[in-house]
């Protein structure tokens, strides 16, 4: 594998997103494809994940994603390591196959176990590399396949036991990860799957304040976090959506389950203001009777955010 050490982004936009970065009081923001902030494919749970080798399932977040995910179910850890990652200074590189001539643009982040663990706020302790070795490689199990078209029709495709027609993606997230060793100074490189550097390349970037995601202590606060931070100069957010985030239809929830996700709603919401994220919120019911629903209004603690298009010239290499 050879490797260029150009930067993913110009230096024009590079010193762009460092002032608006700065700006908000970012340091070190995560540089996350816009699909992985505005998706349900990691459950709001951290245990009792499904583990199987068959597992699959399509996640829909309308106008947003339509994401297959195969091999097993990822929940809150395996979103937060991968952020982690994204903090990290990208370079490019070509991944060979060893058997022929085929190659393929990609791009590694490196770094030390410590500076991984410290920039998700954990103890620097060797048990939290551990973790995080493990975490890392239940990411890189998952394949992932994003398709194009109409959410509905997808979904009615799928159910019915039919591939989804029309355009679409397959492919890891992470393609390799090595490691020196698993102490805390021991440096570890992380290769980016082909899914990844497809996304990278021809889709958007959201700069995600990580520093938030990774205070949050709920799970469905940090499965709303980062699309809320992805729209910030949005003032509301419908609990049609916050269900979709989670993969739930909030409309075909029994009344008990509804109840339930409410509560975590308002507790999520909370956690968002304790953790820096917004200033305030509200909530506001909607309709009568059995056709009752919630409107989240909150104030965002920091200016405006912005997302990138990465240049054409990044993906004519």
């Amino acid at each position: 594998m050879s490797t260029n050490n150009s930067p993913v982004l110009t230096p024009a936009e590079a010193r762009r997103l460092k002032r608006i970065s700065d700006r908000r009081g970012r340091k070190k923001p995560a540089k996350v494809p816009a699909r992985l902030t505005r998706t349900a494919a990691f459950a709001p749970k951290r245990h009792g994940l499904n583990t199987d080798s068959d597992f699959k399932r399509l996640y829909i977040v309308p106008g947003h994603s339509v994401i297959q995910v195969s091999g097993r179910e990822l929940g809150s850890q395996h979103r937060d390591a991968l952020y982690a990652v994204f903090r990290l200074q990208r370079k490019e590189t070509f991944i060979v196959d060893p058997e022929s001539t085929w190659r393929r643009r990609g791009f590694i982040a490196n770094a030390t176990w410590r500076e991984l663990v410290r920039l998700m706020g954990l103890t620097e302790h060797v048990n939290n590399v551990a973790t995080l070795v493990c975490v890392l490689g239940e990411i890189k199990k998952v394949v992932v396949t994003a398709y194009e078209g109409d959410p509905e029709l997808l979904l009615e495709q799928y159910n019915a036991g039919h591939l989804p027609r029309g355009k679409g993606r397959m492919g890891n997230i992470l393609h390799d990860i090595a490691w020196e060793g698993v102490g805390l100074d021991d440096r570890v490189t992380v290769t980016f799957g082909d899914w990844t550097v497809e996304a990278m390349l021809k889709a958007r970037l959201v700069s995600l304040n990580a520093d938030v995601q990774f205070s949050l202590k709920s799970d469905y606060a940090k499965s709303f976090w980062p699309y809320i931070d992805g729209f910030n100069s949005h003032t509301f957010v419908d609990e049609a959506m916050l269900g979709h985030l989670t993969g739930k239809d909030v409309a075909k929830m029994p009344a008990r389950e509804k109840s339930f996700f409410r509560v975590a709603c308002r507790h999520a919401f909370d956690d968002m203001v304790r953790a820096g994220g917004l200033v305030n919120w509200r909530e506001e019911v909607r309709g009568i009777g059995r056709n009752k629903t919630r409107r989240y209004y909150y104030r965002h603690a920091l200016e405006r955010q912005m997302e990138l298009d990465l240049l054409s010239t990044s993906s004519s290499a």
